[in-house]
C-alpha cells in the first residue's frame, strides 16, 4: 500500500475528544501507516464516542493514532506497545506534550508482552505491519488479556474470518477503505458460566 500523506510527512492529528486537532509527529518508516482519518472516525463511531472507564491496548502503536485517540475520548487507560525505539521515543514525547497520564508506553514486542502481561482491556487496537502476516496467530492468543465483551479491531490488507460463536469471537463490524480492510470484533468468554476444575 502507498504511504499516505500523513505517513510520509511523520504527523497525524488527532480528530476527537480532549485532545481533538493536536498533531502528532513520529518518524518515517515503511511500515509506520498511521489509520486515516476517516477510518479513525468510523472506528470510533462503532465504538461509542465515549470510552470513559475503558482499559484500552494498542498492540502496535506505531504512530500512536489509535492509543491517543482513545485516550483523547476519556478512556482509563492505555497501553501502547511498540518495539521501534525511533517510534517509542516519539510516542512518550507526543505524551509528555498532551501531558496524557493515562497513556503508558511499553518498550517491546507485542508476543511478549502478550506472553507476560496479566493486564485485561476492554479495547485493543491490531493495526500490525502488514508484511508480517501475524493476525491469525495473534487472535488464537489474544483472549488472555481480554475482558469478557471485549471488542477488538482489526485492521489488515483483506478481512479476517474468525471462528464460530463457540470459539468465544463474533464480527459486530466490517468496512474497506481503498486497500485497507477493518474490523471489529466481540470477544465472549463461553467457560465463563462453566463450573471450574475441582
Amino acid at each position: 500500500m502507498a504511504k499516505s500523506s500523513e505517513a510520509s510527512s511523520g504527523r497525524v492529528r488527532i480528530i476527537g475528544g480532549l485532545w481533538k486537532k493536536s498533531v502528532l509527529r513520529f518518524p518515517a518508516a515503511d511500515d509506520l501507516r498511521p489509520t486515516p482519518d476517516r477510518v479513525r472516525e468510523t472506528l470510533f463511531n462503532w465504538l461509542g464516542q465515549d470510552l470513559n472507564g475503558l482499559d484500552c491496548l494498542d498492540l502496535f502503536a506505531g504512530s500512536g493514532a489509535l492509543g491517543f485517540e482513545a485516550g483523547s475520548r476519556g478512556a482509563e487507560r492505555v497501553v501502547l506497545v511498540e518495539q521501534d525505539r525511533g517510534a517509542v521515543g516519539a510516542l512518550r514525547d507526543n505524551a509528555v506534550r498532551l501531558s496524557a497520564s493515562t497513556l503508558e508506553v511499553v518498550p517491546g514486542d507485542a508476543n511478549a508482552y502478550l506472553s507476560t502481561t496479566q493486564d485485561r482491556f476492554d479495547v485493543v487496537f491490531l493495526d500490525p505491519p502488514f508484511r508480517q502476516n501475524v493476525l491469525p496467530e495473534l487472535l488464537g492468543r489474544l483472549h488472555r488479556v481480554l475482558k469478557s465483551g471485549a471488542r477488538v479491531y482489526v485492521e489488515a490488507p483483506s478481512p479476517v474470518e474468525v471462528a464460530g460463536k463457540q470459539q468465544g469471537w463474533r464480527e459486530l463490524k466490517r468496512s474497506r477503505a481503498g486497500q485497507v480492510s477493518f474490523q471489529l470484533l466481540e470477544w465472549n468468554d463461553d467457560r465463563s458460566g462453566l463450573p471450574g476444575d475441582v
